[in-house]
């Protein structure tokens, strides 16, 4: 039997609207579609009626399925003949583990294509009015993540802290705290202007933004958990000017089918 083709598919920050054309042709043409928990439901539903589902959802503290298995069921269902997206939310190459899922499908000899889509890095930060650069705050940016495979070393926040521009942290919620209190004592001033956004680009968005010093405060007093996105830099200074708000959008809506 021919085997069948894995499109990695990024979904975009959160709003269902920001995938990309291509992605979205990819989710409408699936014969299997594998998703993540963060995933729009908006968008798992433009699958076919036929099309294989399978939730594979990470929680914080939970693998339901753990990402071998992840990695083999993409094998299986492209050597059925299958063509199959998996769905990730952001950009599949973003901390995501779609290299991981890519290598897997290379070492098995099945075809595959990845489709970009907008990291919540970026995007989720320009819905909460936070450019990660400007000319007059940040001439570049930093992408880290709090959560480092098991076994391995833990960031060095200490170091970090000297990076000039807007350092972005995915997945550092449940650390918090110590990101900060590393910050600072690795030499990033106090007042350093910081933010949590979560629920970035969608209607439910929420945001707490401070100082490095007071952000732990102001996030439980908000309300915010994981996952959120941690951003710190002169440039959250903007936020108040350049902040528009989800909930005075109009619903998104997923055009109909531009792709032939």
């Amino acid at each position: 039997m021919k085997s069948g083709k894995v499109w990695l598919v990024g979904a975009g920050p959160g709003d269902a609207s920001l995938i990309t054309v291509k992605g979205l042709d990819c989710i409408r043409q699936a014969q299997a579609l594998v998703y993540d928990r963060l995933v729009s439901a908006e968008l798992v539903q433009q699958a076919p009626g036929d099309c294989e589902m399978y939730n594979v959802g990470k929680n914080p503290d939970r693998h339901p399925v753990p990402q071998p298995q992840i990695n083999q069921l993409l094998v299986d269902c492209a050597r059925r003949g299958l063509n199959v997206v998996r769905l990730k939310g952001g950009d599949p190459y973003v901390f995501g583990r779609g290299a991981e899922e890519a290598e897997a499908l290379a070492q098995a000899q099945i075809p595959f294509e990845v489709v970009p889509g907008i990291s919540s890095a970026i995007g989720g930060l320009a819905y909460a009015g936070i450019p990660v650069t400007h000319r007059d705050y940040a001439s570049g940016f930093h992408v880290i993540t709090g959560h480092l495979r098991q076994g391995n070393e833990p960031q060095d926040w200490g170091q970090l802290a000297k990076l000039e521009g807007t350092l972005v942290i995915l997945m550092g919620m449940t650390q918090l705290a110590s990101i900060c209190q590393q910050l600072i004592a690795g030499g990033k001033p106090a007042s350093t202007p910081a933010a949590v956004v979560m629920h970035a680009s969608q209607q439910r968005q929420k945001i707490a933004a401070g100082r490095l010093d007071t952000l732990v405060e102001q996030v439980a007093a908000a309300g915010l958990t994981a996952p959120a996105l941690i951003v710190v830099g002169n440039v959250v200074n903007l936020r108040e000017c350049l902040a528009f708000v989800p909930e005075q959008l109009p619903l998104a809506v997923i055009p109909p089918r531009m792709l032939s």
